[in-house]
């Protein structure tokens, strides 16, 4: 009877030690679940944030006005906008150092960086964005794991949402 009553406590003593060694991985994949999630719904914040902002611009070329739609429509995540109303030729409507960036592109989606005088909202009416101009806002945010272990394991991850449409009314609001 005693060799039976010895072996019982021995098994119930090896779960008791498998359990402890498996929970710190279970734990660890619900969280990393948890993280997943979270990067999910950022990204699908971004982009959402990005689409509005554009369905915006392609009938108000008002730089802050855009710039405020996506902070507005992004702001769960915090990304960051400012505008100092100088709108120049060069600089468009790219704030440095912004988490929102937009820009008025060719017909052909290129000129990225470098606005000609028919697509730069900077310009005088009417030589700025024209009807066959497309609009493009950029949303990032710096997306960083709420586990330690995970968030040390992957690091920051830039998170992007863009969207383009054509331009199709040429209009800024006050």
């Amino acid at each position: 009877m005693r060799p039976l009553a010895h072996l019982r406590r021995r098994t119930r003593g090896q779960a008791l030690v498998e359990f402890a060694l498996v929970l710190p991985i279970f734990i660890l994949l619900l969280v990393g679940v948890f993280d997943l999630g979270r990067a999910v719904y950022v990204f699908s914040t971004v982009n959402n944030a990005a689409r509005e902002a554009v369905r915006l611009a392609i009938v108000d070329q008002n730089c802050d006005a855009i710039g405020q739609k996506a902070q507005q429509h992004a702001a769960s995540v915090d990304v960051s906008w400012s505008y100092d109303g100088s709108l120049t030729p060069a600089a468009a409507c790219d704030a440095t150092g912004e988490d929102i960036h937009i820009q008025f592109l060719q017909p052909d989606y290129s000129g990225a960086d470098a606005f000609a005088d028919d697509c730069d909202p900077g310009q005088a009416a009417p030589n700025g964005p024209r009807s066959s101009c497309v609009a493009q806002v950029t949303v990032e945010y710096s997306y960083t794991a709420a586990t330690p272990i995970i968030g040390n394991i992957l690091g920051t991850i830039t998170l992007t949402g863009t969207s383009q449409q054509a331009v199709e009314l040429t209009y800024t609001s006050p």
